[in-house]
């Protein structure tokens, strides 16, 4: 059970009120509503990372899931059918889960390695950024480790507060999720 209510267009303070209401209808938006004057440039940055990335899309999906799958599991639940949409295999979504890399091609790989040291505990070792960096431009490292990063500071609010789980939503109730 949440340790904070969920907010609804019709609780949530006057300042926020009608953004929530504009939002899909997930626990985490309405749980991060209390947090008024953080609420709205939270989901520009969200949306930002989402939709307006250099990063490939199924990249950034699975630095997602990898964060989810180490973090916080709402995300992994919620982002699973944006990472299909995006172009994940079945394949790999199972391997992800159980934290193999084989079904992942070499940029891929560094990049769920990096996110990997990056959730636990942010060191990423020479030879892990080297073999990154063989596969990808710094900006697109760079966006890799602010998705991380947002995604970890999500996961430890939803932990934190306990969040209760929502249905996925995929990408048609995440329009800013860019394909």
């Amino acid at each position: 059970m949440a340790r904070v209510r969920y907010l609804t267009a019709e609780t949530a303070p006057p300042a926020v009120a009608s953004t929530v209401g504009k939002m899909p209808p997930l626990h985490v938006f309405q749980m991060l509503a209390h947090a008024e004057t953080a609420y709205r440039p939270w989901l520009r940055y969200g949306g930002a990372i989402l939709s307006d990335l250099a990063l490939d899309p199924l990249l950034r999906e699975l630095v997602i899931l990898q964060v989810g799958r180490l973090a916080a599991r709402y995300e992994w639940e919620q982002h699973v059918p944006i990472a299909k949409a995006a172009g994940a295999t079945d394949e790999q979504l199972a391997a992800l889960d159980r934290g193999e890399l084989d079904p992942f091609d070499a940029a891929q790989r560094a990049t769920l390695v990096f996110t990997r040291a990056f959730v636990r505990d942010g060191e990423v070792t020479d030879e892990e950024y080297a073999a990154l960096s063989a596969e990808l431009s710094e900006r697109e490292i760079v966006e890799i480790a602010l998705t991380a990063g947002h995604y970890l500071g999500l996961a430890r609010v939803m932990t934190a507060l306990r969040i209760d789980p929502d249905p996925a939503v995929g990408p048609e109730g995440l329009p800013a999720a860019r394909l």
